[in-house]
Parts: structure tokens; sequence; C-alpha cells
């Protein structure tokens, strides 16, 4: 079976369960940038506050697009650099595939360090590098591990986990499931049989080369995972 390039969503998601699930009950965990709160549903031990600015509606036009967005779940709506909780007030914040949605993202990582108390658990995923989605909010490709840490024990963070997802192989076969739909949408174009079969096979290889790869990582990956403390 075929799933080379299929695991960047489930990937992310199994390590965010697993992170949500083993914080203690009952602390506060602020969900920033929350969207549609898909990882409520892992917080049912803890004090949940889902945080947004509330402005996309999936119909920004260009790039990937969701096509409808539910903003009705959100607890506090405002700017994700200036939030209306105290100083120390949350015992835990996640924040996921939201940074390169923001114009300055460091503003949002002073602002996490703001609001965690001294112990604090700052959970944090974003791409390595990724195509125009959600526009016109979409104002970085992409984070290296190198800018978490530089910035994050700067703010008074500890790193405890920084964890690649996904490999060079994984990324290039993600990117290639998407041909189909890039023709069509930007070049009017219906893929042909001979095509769809060299991007099969194309498949094929990517996912033997994945299987057996050692570091390519090191060179592109679908994203990193971040679980820092605050000193």
């Amino acid at each position: 079976m075929l799933t080379v390039g299929l695991n960047n969503e489930s990937s992310r998601d199994a390590w965010i369960k697993d992170v949500l699930t083993a914080l203690p009950v009952g602390i506060t965990l602020l969900d920033a940038g929350a969207g549609e709160c898909p990882y409520k549903k892992w917080c049912g031990h803890l004090r949940y506050i889902a945080q947004d600015f509330g402005k996309y509606d999936g119909s920004g036009g260009e790039g990937l697009q969701t096509g409808s967005w539910d903003n009705s779940r959100l607890d506090i709506v405002s700017d994700i650099a200036s939030i209306p909780l105290e100083d120390a007030s949350v015992d835990a914040i996640l924040c996921t595939e939201v940074l390169e949605h923001i114009p300055n993202p460091l503003d949002a990582l002073k602002e996490f360090s703001r609001l965690l108390k001294p112990g604090g658990k700052l959970i944090l995923t974003a791409p390595f590098l990724s195509f125009t989605h959600f526009a016109p909010y979409h104002f970085s490709s992409g984070f290296s591990r190198f800018y978490y840490q530089h910035h994050l024990p700067a703010l008074g963070f500890e790193i405890n986990q920084l964890d690649l997802s996904g490999n060079f192989f994984d990324f290039v076969a993600q990117e290639n499931r998407r041909i189909k739909w890039v023709a069509n949408k930007y070049l009017g174009k219906k893929i042909n049989l001979l095509e769809k079969i060299i991007i099969h096979l194309n498949l094929f290889i990517l996912q033997k080369y994945a299987k057996h790869d050692h570091a390519s990582q090191d060179l592109v990956c679908y994203g990193i995972h971040v679980l820092a403390t605050k000193r």
C-alpha cells in the first residue's frame, strides 16, 4: 500500500495527542490560534481556553483554502500577540500550525512567555516548508529548528523536545500527490493516463527511499514539533 506522503497531519496529531493527554489534570491550557479547536477533544481533563483572531473564513481565493471555517467555538477573539489574560496565568500553551500565519511570529512567542507560569509547558508545531494556504493570512513558508533554538532560550524557555516530522522523500511524495490538483487549477489541464502512471510509479520509488532514509530531514521535512518549559 502506498502511504508515503500521507502522514504529515496524522503524525502531527499523534504527537499532539500524546503531549496533551500527559498534561496534569485540572491545569489551564490556552489553545492559541485555535481556529476550529480540533484538539479540544484531547483536553477534557484540562481547563481549556480557545483563542484566535477570528478573521479567516475559508475563502481567501489564493493557494490552498478550506472553503469554509467555523470560529464559533472561540473563547477569546484577539490578536495573538496581545491576549487579554494576566501575566503568568496559564499552565500550558498549545499553538499548532499558526506561526506561519502571524506577521511577526516572535511577538507571539514573547506573549506566550508572558502568559506562562514558571514551569509551564509550550507546545508548538509549524511547517518547515509550506505552500500558500489560508491566504491572505500566510506570511512565512515555515521555520527551521534553528529558529526555535535561537529564540526560545532567549525568551526564557528550555527546549525539552524538538522532533522533525517526515523526511525529504516524504515531503517530495506529499507534493507529488498534489500534481493533479495543481495542473488542473493553474494549467487548466487534466493529466492523462501516462502521466498518472508516472506519478504513481514515482511514489513507489519515494516510499522505498523514505523507508530506508537515515537523516534527510536535515535538508527538509514536513514540520517541527516542539515541547518547551518556561524557566
